[in-house]
């Protein structure tokens, strides 16, 4: 045997159980793991790679995983899933019911609501953040709800997923 495979056998047995442990954990990932490939304009590869450079990916493959997440969220939406979002908006709490109206709307939605939180922004102005998880409709309609309302003056929808299915 030559000394290269004595010394790693060595290791190994040294420190047996956590080698094992990684080299059974980092054969299951590989084995999970796919490549494929793909043909590309190179203008557009070249505008791709700008892209992740600033977005400080390690490589193409990181970036294409997150997109073809985004892109699987995005149809989770559309399908009505159960999904899991977050509602910002800004609010003058000066203006009429509306810090009434705004809680009413939220008891009414407390099944999907998970948790809020509520910033004094300046003397006028408020934000609320609100968590919520649920039917992927009902978290739009509280959001247009919100949008709708007098004195809101902007709401966002962050569109995510509970996580299961990836």
């Amino acid at each position: 045997m030559n000394a290269s495979f004595e010394s790693s056998r060595h290791l190994l047995l040294k420190t047996r159980g956590t080698i094992i442990y990684f080299v059974l954990h980092y054969v299951q990932i590989m084995n999970t793991l796919q490549r494929f490939g793909v043909s590309v304009d190179g203008d557009l590869l070249a505008k791709f790679d700008e892209f992740i450079a600033d977005r400080n990916y390690k490589n193409r493959s990181e970036a294409l995983r997150d997109l073809m997440r985004d892109a699987l969220v995005k149809e989770q939406w559309t399908e009505d899933e159960i999904i899991a979002g977050a509602i910002a908006f800004v609010y003058d709490h000066h203006k009429g019911k509306l810090v009434n109206k705004l809680m009413e709307l939220q008891h009414h939605h407390h099944h999907i609501i998970i948790s809020s939180q509520h910033i004094h922004l300046d003397h006028d102005n408020c934000m609320e953040i609100i968590m919520a998880k649920g039917a992927a409709k009902e978290i739009g309609q509280l959001h247009d709800s919100i949008r709708s309302m007098k004195g809101v003056k902007h709401v966002d929808l962050l569109r995510s997923t509970t996580g299961k299915e990836f």
